[in-house]
């Protein structure tokens, strides 16, 4: 019985025209748009909000923004994690526009505006709390979550506003801390998973073939002496030969 089988990768597709047509209406990546959107990011602190005269346009700040609260929400935690994500995540994707910066301009726009982050963030999960946004507990960083403070009204006394701001601080703090670790352990392996990747797939091919050869040959050896320590005499004398076969 045959299985669902995928389409041809190169194949082409009639796919929306839009990148909008990918993201619902009522997803609520929306909301982190239209929230930053109406930022007035220069009085929060944060740095490079006007764009050069002269020179290389640099990103936007809101854009980059957009992309550190998407992270923070969906607990992404490393900048070349985060880069990736502009690359394959379709949310990302619409929320950047299909920008695509790279981790370390990232990483450098957490750097910049580390103390800005706090008062933006700690607007946004209160705000979100009102609306009852992303659930009805705030997800956290590390898997567990802001309570709610008052779910009939979803109001805040003064004393509960103030312990909510202080959890979403220090999610935040967390989060930050995270992104820090991630960045300094991949930097460590940067490049590992991906350099001269089409060359270690042409390599595996090869060894596959290499080793389905060798099982088949200790399978008839195995069948004819009914030892394993002949098939590795055998194999390795094979090996031993071959080798001094080139040095010849």
């Amino acid at each position: 019985m045959a299985h669902i089988s995928g389409s041809d990768r190169s194949q082409l597709l009639l796919l929306p025209e839009a990148i909008d047509d990918y993201v619902d209406v009522e997803n609520p990546v929306r909301f982190i748009d239209a929230f930053v959107d109406e930022l007035d990011l220069k009085s929060s602190g944060f740095a490079r909000v006007e764009g050069k005269v002269i020179g290389r346009p640099g990103y936007d700040p809101g854009d980059l923004l957009k992309l550190y609260i998407y992270g923070y929400l969906n607990r992404v935690r490393s900048s070349r994690r985060l880069e990736a994500e502009c690359h394959r995540n379709m949310e990302v994707i619409w929320l950047l526009r299909t920008l695509k910066p790279d981790f370390k301009t990232i990483a450098d726009f957490r750097s910049d505006n580390r103390a800005a982050f706090k008062s933006v963030f700690r607007e946004f999960t209160v705000l979100c709390r009102r609306l009852d946004l992303f659930g009805r507990e705030l997800l956290a960083i590390d898997g567990t979550r802001i309570k709610a403070v008052n779910n009939k009204d979803k109001n805040f006394t003064e004393a509960s506003l103030d312990k909510f701001i202080a959890a979403a601080d220090k999610k935040l703090d967390d989060y930050l801390a995270r992104l820090d670790t991630g960045d300094k352990i991949e930097h460590a392996m940067a490049g590992a998973r991906t350099r001269n990747l089409a060359e270690k797939i042409e390599a595996l091919k090869k060894k596959r073939t290499q080793y389905a050869a060798y099982l088949k040959i200790t399978d008839i050896i195995r069948s004819q002496n009914g030892g394993v320590s002949a098939t590795c005499n055998y194999l390795l004398r094979r090996r031993t030969r071959s080798s001094s076969g080139r040095g010849s």
